[in-house]
C-alpha cells in the first residue's frame, strides 16, 4: 500500500475549508493524510475543529512577533511533520519570502474570485462592486506575491440579480469546498506541472501529442 501523503494546513478562522479536506479524506475522496494543523490564533474555531477530530492541531500565535520570527517557528514545526503540501485556509498572514522560499511549489490557497479579478480581501464585495455577471473561486500556488501564484483550477459561480454579499459568499464558499480537495488530489498524484506561469495536467498534453 502506497504511503500518503501528508498535508499541513494552516489557518486563523473557522476553518471551513480545512473541515471540506478532513472530509474529503474521511470519505476516501482524497487519498492524504493531514499530519498537522497549525493556527496563529488561540481563539480560531478550525483549531478546535482539529483537536475535535483528534489530529495534531499546533497553536503558534503570531501577536506581538516579528513576521519572520514567527514563519520560522511554523516552517520548523511544518518540517517536523514532514508534510508534503501546505494548505492555506483562511490563513489571515502574508508569507515572508523565507517561508516561501522553504517549500517552492508546495504551498496553495484558495481565493473567493477568479483570479486575477478581484485579489485580496472582499472579493465578493468588490465583484458585485463592479457588476459582473460571474465569478468563483481560485485555487492557486502562493508566490512572494497576494494572490498571484499560478492558478491550478477554477471553478464558477454566476452572480444572480438578488444576490449580496452574504448569499454570493455562501454559494462561491460551496464552489471552495469542493475545488480545494480536487486540486490537492492533483497535485499529490503528480498529474499537474508548472510550464512558465501554467499549471498543465501531464496527462492531457501528453494525449495531445
Amino acid at each position: 500500500m502506497a504511503t500518503l501523503k501528508k498535508l499541513g494546513i494552516l489557518l486563523s478562522g473557522r476553518g471551513s475549508n480545512f473541515e471540506a479536506i478532513a472530509d474529503s479524506i474521511k470519505a476516501g475522496r482524497l487519498q492524504a493524510e493531514i499530519a498537522i494543523v497549525i493556527s496563529n490564533r488561540a481563539d480560531a474555531p478550525g483549531l478546535e475543529s482539529a483537536k475535535r477530530r483528534g489530529l495534531n492541531a499546533v497553536l503558534i500565535a503570531s501577536r506581538g512577533r516579528v513576521r519572520e520570527e514567527h514563519d520560522a517557528d511554523v516552517i520548523a514545526a511544518l518540517h517536523h511533520a514532514q508534510v508534503d503540501l501546505i494548505c492555506l485556509a483562511g490563513y489571515m498572514r502574508l508569507l515572508s519570502p523565507h517561508f516561501i522560499q522553504a517549500f517552492p511549489n508546495r504551498i496553495v490557497n484558495i481565493h473567493p474570485s477568479l483570479l486575477p479579478a478581484f485579489p485580496g480581501m472582499d472579493a465578493q464585495k468588490q465583484a458585485l462592486e463592479y457588476g459582473v455577471k460571474i465569478t468563483g473561486c481560485t485555487v492557486h500556488f502562493v508566490d512572494e506575491h497576494l494572490d498571484n501564484g499560478p492558478i491550478i483550477l477554477q471553478k464558477t459561480v454566476p452572480i444572480l440579480d438578488g444576490d449580496d454579499v452574504n448569499s454570493l459568499s455562501a454559494r462561491i464558499l460551496e464552489q471552495e469546498h469542493k475545488a480545494y480537495s480536487e486540486a490537492i488530489g492533483l497535485i499529490l498524484s503528480g498529474e499537474v506541472e508548472i510550464v512558465d506561469r501554467r499549471v498543465l495536467r501531464k496527462l492531457s498534453r501528453s494525449e495531445g501529442r
